[in-house]
């Protein structure tokens, strides 16, 4: 019975070709010899979750440049906006892009306090709907807001995100501030840590007001206070982990946030609540201070109104993080200052047309185009990579049975288990096929950047496998089909697409996504939270959610 069940589990990780003989051999092996350096690993490293510490040192480096930068990368020189007038209504306001807000503050016809005040009235007013707030960070905000108004009235002025309000996904820590990872199991976590990209928007002027919604454990829509909903369509779901950050900026509840992908987890929300995101090429972005899904995956990048403001923020949170291995300093040229029209773009067969059209007219060298790899894999060498990182980090959680509580039984418990029988062999079997994958797309992008779906799953692992940029950009609506609707009702989905850039060359996604917007308004359009038809009403009054107090951070 013993020889059979060792036989049926060596099946399981596709090992039946062993006899019995040999597996009994490996069983006595595994037990004398793997079991006691698992346990002591295990007390070395793991006993800790959310992967803040101990960094695997196979450190993924994306470039195709092998060449060492030997300057740092310079700051982007933004374009000046000028006549920028004050609007009385403060919808007009709260929907107007970054680069606007910083003309109102730095010609001091807003100060930081007032945008603060309008920012957090509308998180308050639209959370009970959305479901897109963790944590209030209202205090921090009106202090970090005085202080940018007295920077500004003693003749310091730091860019033009001084003064800004913007929300962070609540796996980035902020000392003093729970950090719930949107899980059950971490729902009380205060973590005295200081992110970098916290950091660096503090150190550029920002304002934080709020810790927006991550799914539980950066996975989905799903945390333990609900479930995000779309702007758009509040009958459906954001999907994505950086579901508070893509429905909070489509609401005009922030003008920016900073959100985090491994797989799809800024392309999807994004796409679904019609938002401009970026996700930058891997290792531009530092992530100390944030919690790990898969250390050679995982990438912070921007959730705004404009493909201009990503190229804002990009160059406050760029730059390496001494504390992340994966970390580089990339020496990004200026998208600001790009010719398009020395730019030969593809566009792939499921690419939206409109996109290509604008961008010809426009004078880009527009050729169709499709990336080719004979890698058949790609989405199972992530699921591998993902899965076995993140048990790696949440391997405590896993074994103390904290899973049990997981708000979605059918997501990470699932898939967690299945990865804890995945080989070591096979695990880096398949980092070898990734890296034959990276060798075959670098041959096969003979274009400056291309244009497709950004919500094609096998896209989606291509892009993260290979560590691709992309720009994600709405590019209009069309009327929802279920539930049917009414004549009068505004609901409506989305239509976006993606521009993706090979690595180290986010300057071209950004250049083209604002030469696309020059010309267009989807990306100006407001969803339907205040009229969502004559049957349609937001609930009053909101519901509670954690207390917008400051934490004393606690062992």
């Amino acid at each position: 019975m013993e020889a059979k069940c060792l036989h049926s589990m060596f099946e399981l990780i596709d090992s039946g070709f062993f006899n019995e003989t040999k597996i009994q051999e490996i069983a006595n092996g595994a037990t004398e010899m793997n079991l006691p350096i698992y346990r002591t690993n295990r007390k070395l490293v793991a006993t800790k979750n959310g992967g803040l510490e101990n960094p695997s040192p196979l450190v993924f480096n994306p470039s195709w440049n092998r060449e060492v930068p030997r300057t740092q990368g310079k700051r982007f020189k933004y374009p000046s906006i000028s006549g920028v007038r004050l609007p009385s209504d403060e919808e007009d306001i709260a929907f107007m892009s970054v680069l606007e807000l910083g003309e109102l503050i730095k010609t001091k016809q807003v100060t930081s306090k007032e945008l603060v005040r309008i920012y957090l009235k509308r998180l308050k007013r639209y959370n009970h709907v959305l479901e897109s707030v963790v944590t209030y960070t209202e205090e921090l905000a009106y202090k970090q807001a005085k202080e940018a108004d007295d920077l500004l009235s003693q003749g310091t002025y730091l860019g033009p995100l001084h003064g800004i309000p913007y929300g962070l996904k609540d796996i980035i820590a902020v000392p003093g501030y729970k950090t719930t990872w949107g899980s059950t199991s971490f729902k009380d976590q205060v973590l005295d840590i200081e992110a970098w990209v916290y950091r660096r928007l503090k150190a550029s002027g920002a304002v934080l007001v709020a810790k927006l919604v991550t799914g539980s454990l950066a996975y989905d829509d799903i945390w333990f206070g609900g479930r995000t909903r779309n702007p758009w369509n509040i009958e459906e779901f954001s999907t994505g982990s950086s579901a508070g950050p893509a429905a909070s900026t489509s609401a005009g509840m922030v003008p920016f946030a900073i959100g985090s992908e491994t797989a799809g987890s800024m392309t999807y929300p994004a796409a679904r609540c019609g938002v401009t995101a970026f996700r930058p090429t891997f290792g531009s972005v530092g992530r100390t201070g944030v919690m790990s899904l898969s250390e050679s995956l995982d990438k912070l990048g921007p959730f705004c109104r404009t493909a201009a403001d990503c190229a804002v923020v990009l160059d406050a949170i760029k730059g390496k993080d001494p504390d992340d291995l994966s970390s580089r300093e990339i020496a990004f040229v200026d998208p600001f200052s790009v010719d398009i029209t020395k730019l030969t773009v593809g566009y792939t067969k499921d690419a939206d047309m409109k996109v290509v059209e604008v961008l010809g007219s426009k004078g880009v060298n527009m050729v169709p185009f499709e990336l080719n790899y004979t890698v058949d894999s790609v989405q199972g060498i992530l699921n591998f990579t993902m899965d076995v990182d993140m048990l790696a980090h949440f391997d405590e959680w896993q074994r103390t049975g904290q899973e049990d509580l997981y708000e979605a039984q059918d997501q990470w418990p699932v898939e967690l288990r299945r990865a804890r029988v995945v080989t070591a062999v096979d695990y880096i079997q398949a980092q070898r096929a990734r890296g034959k994958l990276i060798r075959e797309v670098e041959k096969s992008f003979i274009v400056d950047a291309f244009i497709g779906n950004v919500t094609d799953w096998e896209k989606v692992c291509m892009g993260n496998l290979v560590g691709l940029p992309v720009l994600v950009i709405p590019t209009g609506f069309k009327n929802i089909s279920e539930p049917p609707p009414t004549k009068s009702c505004r609901r409506r989905t989305t239509i976006n697409a993606g521009i993706y850039a090979p690595p180290e060359r986010d300057h071209i996604a950004l250049a083209l996504g604002m030469a696309y917007q020059s010309v267009t308004d989807a990306h100006k359009r407001r969803p339907p939270v205040d009229d969502l038809g004559p049957d349609d009403s937001i609930p009053n009054p909101p519901r509670a959610i954690i207390p917008p107090r400051r934490l004393h951070i606690h062992e």
